[in-house]
């Protein structure tokens, strides 16, 4: 365990804008968490499409929760602060940094239609960055809000990062290229793709400068300091989406090193020397500040469905059941709604669990969604390990499941390599990480500051069993027309390994 750093060395801040709340948190050099503060948020805006939140929310937020994670530091200094947000989420912004109206969130889907016209006008671009533009993402709102002409002469457009960011210097600030890759930033050119943008119609002056992640773009203002508690002056760093910053907490930034956060949906990033292309669009890389790209994807299945289908349930009590059970019959695919984005692409994708008990207890139901959810990350491993990424080295766990050590267990079984659990994970750490971090020094840093709380070894006795409960989850998705029927020709399995599933 490291020891704490000098109280003479600098504390860094690390802030996450989530979806219902805004953490802060303030870490030592040697990855220590002193600090931690939480608000949630409110003013939320959903329907028919529609996500809106106030960005005013954001800024009080903020404050509170930046109070409480300083309120221990004493007379420490602080090095620098950095922030994460969620990717895609837009809002317009006048000449001073204001909000003109309410924020456009990262799941705000009213920018279908342009989405389409926007994949069309770049598609040369698209393809070689690697990805797909969604309904979701950031470039098709700004064509939408460019249509609707609701962005006035003077206004900007800001990623909700760069807005609270502007709320601390008190002045616009530049963008990162992680919140950025959304908009439509060209990755490789390192550049705003201004004869897309020309097709598309936007002024290019619309969108803020960018810079590398853990770039100083800014000082924390006097005004600001009275708000939040950072002391004026303090830099601030350019940062990642909350994704990123996740992953830069549990140091996986370095080739065969991969996180996998399990919550309500499982997220799976790694590192790779070369950009990934994935044809289904399931995978897309960010740039790698250190160099290279950080690779991953997003399932819609995860722990989610057991909210759902087992509210209240003590899943202590549920995991020492299922403890004592073997590998579940049958095939089980967790997925609460439908379809599915990562490891496969599939619209209509629904959630099964066949050949099974046709009403099983609440015990035998987690027991065989802790194997699917296993099984589907086997799956996205194995998926990008075909697109060509190393995927050989330790699986680094986070989220809400990695506190249950059976499931833990039960997943380094599965993908026969060892999981390793955090001892403090979370976007917020990791923006901390990032604002500590000298330029090229990230994945560095990381491994001076990530510490793990345990270490799951894989029990190489359970792995034939395993492998055909997973063969059987690949054959079922297979007859269901979601995987290619050549899928198992491409990994470890074969066809003669699971039978079949129906």
């Amino acid at each position: 365990m490291p020891e704490p750093s000098p109280v003479e060395d600098p504390l860094w801040v690390g802030i996450d804008l989530g979806t219902q709340g805004v953490r802060a948190v303030l870490v030592d050099g040697a990855g220590a968490v002193l600090g931690s503060g939480s608000a949630p948020l409110g003013n939320d805006v959903r329907g028919d499409g529609r996500h809106e939140q106030d960005p005013a929310d954001w800024w009080r937020t903020t404050c509170l929760a930046t109070r409480v994670a300083l309120a221990g530091r004493g007379e420490r200094p602080v090095g620098g602060v950095s922030i994460d947000s969620t990717s895609g989420t837009l809002v317009v912004q006048d000449a001073q940094g204001n909000p003109a109206g309410p924020a456009l969130m990262y799941d705000d889907r009213r920018a279908a239609a342009e989405a389409v016209r926007v994949q069309d006008e770049g598609a040369e671009l698209w393809t070689a960055l690697g990805y797909r533009m969604q309904a979701s993402w950031a470039l098709p709102k700004v064509a939408w809000l460019v249509a609707e002409d609701v962005v006035p002469a003077g206004h900007r457009l800001a990623h909700q990062a760069d807005h609270i960011g502007a709320r601390l210097a008190g002045h616009p600030v530049p963008t990162d290229w992680s919140h950025a890759l959304k908009t439509g930033y060209d990755l490789l050119g390192d550049a705003w793709p201004t004869a897309v943008l020309d097709r598309l119609g936007i002024d290019p002056a619309l969108l803020p400068p960018v810079v590398a992640p853990g770039e100083r773009v800014a000082t924390v203002s006097a005004a600001a300091a009275e708000e939040t508690g950072i002391p004026a002056g303090t830099p601030i760093v350019a940062g990642m989406t909350d994704g990123c910053a996740a992953q830069v907490a549990t140091a996986a930034l370095a080739p065969g090193q991969w996180c996998s956060a399990l919550g309500t949906t499982l997220v799976l990033k790694g590192s790779t020397p070369d950009l990934l292309h994935d044809p289904s669009g399931a995978v897309y890389c960010h740039r790698n500040p250190d160099g290279g790209w950080l690779p991953g994807g997003a399932s819609s299945t995860g722990a989610g469905v057991l909210a759902s289908e087992l509210p209240g349930a003590d899943l202590d009590a549920l995991t020492e059941r299922a403890r004592e059970r073997g590998v579940p019959a049958g095939a089980t695919y967790p997925l609460a709604g439908r379809g599915e984005r990562f490891p496969f692409v599939a619209d209509g994708a629904e959630g099964f669990d066949i050949g099974g008990p046709a009403d099983p207890d609440p015990a035998t139901r987690f027991q065989r969604v802790a194997h699917g959810v296993a099984y589907v990350e086997r799956l996205a491993f194995d998926v990008l390990a075909g697109l060509g990424a190393d995927v050989s080295g330790p699986v680094i766990a986070t989220g809400g499941a990695s506190n249950n050590d059976w499931w833990t267990q039960l997943r380094a079984d599965v993908l026969q390599r060892p999981v390793a659990v955090p001892e403090h994970a979370g976007s917020a750490v990791g923006s901390a990480v990032l604002a500590a971090a000298a330029p090229g020094r990230l994945a560095a840093t990381a491994a001076e500051m990530v510490r793990m709380r345990r270490r799951f070894e894989p029990d190489p006795g359970r792995a034939d069993e395993l492998t055909d409960g997973y063969g059987r989850l690949v054959v079922a998705l297979e007859e269901r027309g979601w995987l290619e029927p050549t899928f198992r020709k491409a990994t470890s399995l074969n066809s003669g390994t699971a039978g079949g599933a129906s």
